[in-house]
């Protein structure tokens, strides 16, 4: 069982350094942060750090630890909820003595010592409640479980998404049995400045929207910097065009200094394969792309609605 390969790892290593994806989602912090916390809970004299590049809005989950490079060299590496190389906030991570990857996207680049990607999860944090469920020497904290938690509810949409399982529900029931306010953190997570509200309601009343039902919204350089709202604000936005009657594929544009980050979501057809077509990936119903301008991205545009017009 991968899941004991894994504990045994952990229980090897004296320095055990967890990384996650770029840009922050919870599922990411959650599952980074949560398998930190069970670890230093179990196991109270290693040294376990996680890293990767701060998201203001995401501080109040879990804040990174400055790790210099020495402390590289004889560690354990685990990279949470990132499917290629090149989207691994922190580029150390090749510097340890083993690698494990621990991810729930489909499997699209194998990387590291030990591989556990298992695209039945719902998120990398459900994976770390099933790697501590099967493990006995593993065992949980109170913070270590609002950040597993707090990491379902967030790649599950509040347990609305088609990924949620009676499994998971199982999991996140335990998870509320410790001592912590879900309450607060759907405060927080939920919490919009005004800045934000009123990019929502531009996005709402200027997008486009193809015959098919592609939706679509373009968030320039020059509206955030007009309203104060930063790059992941502006992408968190996506779902805002998500309930709207004939909206059954829909996208947000972020300008950025390459192009546009492009955040893709679908109701019922699955996108993932038109995304590994234009360089990027995810699940079915969620996934994600670069482009280097609005030619490429107006491709992208034809090729979902195409994909609309001949579901599979």
């Amino acid at each position: 069982m991968i899941q004991k390969q894994i504990t045994e790892k952990i229980k090897e290593f004296n320095t055990i350094i967890i990384f996650r994806h770029e840009m922050p989602d919870p599922d990411a912090l959650g599952s980074q942060g949560g398998l930190q916390k069970a670890i230093q809970h179990s196991f109270p004299k290693k040294n376990v750090f996680v890293v990767g590049e701060e998201e203001d809005k995401l501080k109040f989950m879990n804040t990174m630890d400055n790790v210099p490079d020495k402390e590289f060299e004889d560690a354990l590496i685990i990279v949470m909820d990132t499917a290629i190389k090149n989207r691994i906030s922190d580029h150390r991570f090749n510097q340890g003595q083993y690698l494990i990857k621990i991810d729930h996207h489909p499997e699209t680049e194998p990387f590291g010592d030990l591989n556990w990607v298992d695209t039945s999860f719902s998120s990398a944090s459900e994976m770390v409640c099933d790697l501590i469920a099967n493990s006995p020497e593993l065992g949980l904290s109170s913070d270590a479980a609002r950040l597993l938690f707090s990491g379902i509810v967030g790649d599950t949409g509040r347990f609305q998404y088609p990924n949620t399982t009676e499994q998971t529900l199982l999991y996140a029931g335990q998870l509320l049995s410790y001592n912590f306010s879900a309450q607060d953190f759907y405060k927080e997570l939920y919490k919009e400045s005004r800045s934000v509200a009123k990019l929502k309601g531009m996005a709402l009343t200027h997008y486009e929207l193809t015959e098919n039902g592609v939706a679509y919204y373009v968030v320039s350089k020059e509206t955030m910097e007009q309203l104060n709202v930063t790059a992941h604000e502006a992408s968190n936005l996506v779902n805002c065009l998500s309930n709207i009657e004939g909206n059954h594929i829909w996208l947000f544009f972020i300008e950025a200094d390459y192009g546009y980050r492009v955040r893709i979501r679908s109701k019922e057809v699955a996108i993932n394969k038109v995304a590994q077509k234009f360089g990027g990936g995810g699940h079915p119903l969620a996934s994600g792309v670069k482009v280097e301008n609005q030619e490429v991205g107006e491709q992208l545009i034809r090729a979902l609605d195409e994909k609309l017009t001949n579901r599979e």
